[in-house]
């Protein structure tokens, strides 16, 4: 596959990837090599990493506890800690390999670390590759409002091995797929059309539109870098979205929600906004929830949770002066920003979303 240049950097593709990465040793002097893990990635991830490494710069690996539970401050101070103890100097490099909160947490410690050492991200899930693989975002949870702390850094590249899918549950699949159904609903159709068509999910025909989804996000992130107008659009669905998968997060009797099966809910609940709002047509509505619903199930989201959801959305990162913005939908790819919603709105998309 084409590598796909976003902002300084490149993102390469299957075996071609691991032959830059080692031009990219070869060229730059680097001290030390840092490879940061979870005990997943570090079980089933980190060998075949290793094996196709070619480097006389010695190798530490340093591992955390995976869940976003553990993407916080705490986490950050334990990596800076290990990576001080074992010698890390502003000529190291941190490569993350893992999941959308190795990805995110990774590249913010490397870019806080003595003000900042080089990073190279290897995402191992779905939604780590088609969403935090290109965008420069990076940063932590503050309790369970998501994303609440972090910077713009870009790292030295980005390798996408599709094989690293293999070591993940088909649950994490179906929750990196919801991004890639976000981008065919507000920017590419074609995507959606797909995902429609697809009688059962498989990695096999699910690779074949990470290339295409990961495009599209540089497309966006490298015309509006700090989110001022277009890259709003992939706040479809995460509004309502992260206030959900906060809650469930929360709530010691609720079961936790992956991320992409809590902005499948936002998805189908920002569509019925749409439809109430803009005219979003009710034969697609209808179309985005059987078949999101067919992908995730329903969760029960009891109206004695509403209070507490709606509440939580005023602590989303995209407000403004206190006012909740959402990104709807007049048809597919034709998008507002900055759309306010009252809660007795909000309260019938939870209605709709439960019926």
């Amino acid at each position: 596959m084409k590598p796909i240049l976003s902002n300084n950097y490149f993102v390469n593709f299957n075996e071609d990837a691991y032959l830059k990465l080692n031009a990219y040793l070869a060229s730059n002097k680097t001290s030390k090599i840092f490879i940061l893990v979870d005990e997943n990635t570090n079980q089933y991830c980190l060998p075949t990493l290793l094996e196709s490494l070619e480097t006389t710069s010695e190798i530490e690996i340093i591992e955390i506890e995976s869940g976003e539970e553990n993407k916080n401050l705490d986490t950050c101070t334990g990596v800076w800690h290990a990576l001080t103890e074992l010698g890390a100097d502003r000529k190291s490099l941190l490569i993350n390999l893992g999941g959308g909160v190795i990805t995110d947490l990774g590249g913010f410690v490397a870019s806080c670390f003595k003000r900042g050492i080089k990073f190279i991200n290897i995402p191992t899930t779905l939604l780590s590759m088609v969403d935090a693989s290109v965008g420069g975002k990076t940063g932590v949870d503050l309790g369970v409002l998501k994303n609440q702390i972090g910077l713009f850094s870009d790292p030295e590249m980005v390798l996408i091995d599709p094989r690293y899918l293999e070591t993940v549950t088909e649950r994490e699949i179906r929750s990196g797929l919801a991004e890639i159904i976000k981008y065919g609903l507000t920017y590419d159709v074609k995507l959606w059309n797909k995902i429609r068509k697809f009688n059962k999910l498989s990695i096999s025909n699910i690779s074949t539109l990470i290339h295409r989804s990961i495009e599209i996000k540089n497309e966006v992130v490298t015309e509006d870098p700090k989110e001022h107008g277009l890259r709003k659009i992939l706040n479809y669905g995460h509004t309502l979205g992260h206030a959900i998968e906060s809650y469930f997060l929360e709530s010691e009797n609720k079961e936790k929600l992956t991320h992409g099966e809590a902005i499948a809910i936002g998805m189908i609940t920002e569509a019925f906004l749409s439809e109430k709002q803009l005219n979003f047509p009710a034969d697609k509505l209808a179309s985005i929830k059987n078949k999101l619903l067919e992908i995730y199930g329903i969760t029960t989201i009891e109206p004695d949770d509403y209070t507490a959801i709606i509440e939580l959305l005023i602590h989303d990162k995209k407000n403004v002066s206190g006012q909740v913005n959402f990104v709807l939908l007049s048809d597919f790819e034709k998008f507002k920003f900055d759309c306010n919603v009252n809660k007795s709105l909000l309260i019938e998309a939870l209605d709709y979303y439960n019926k």
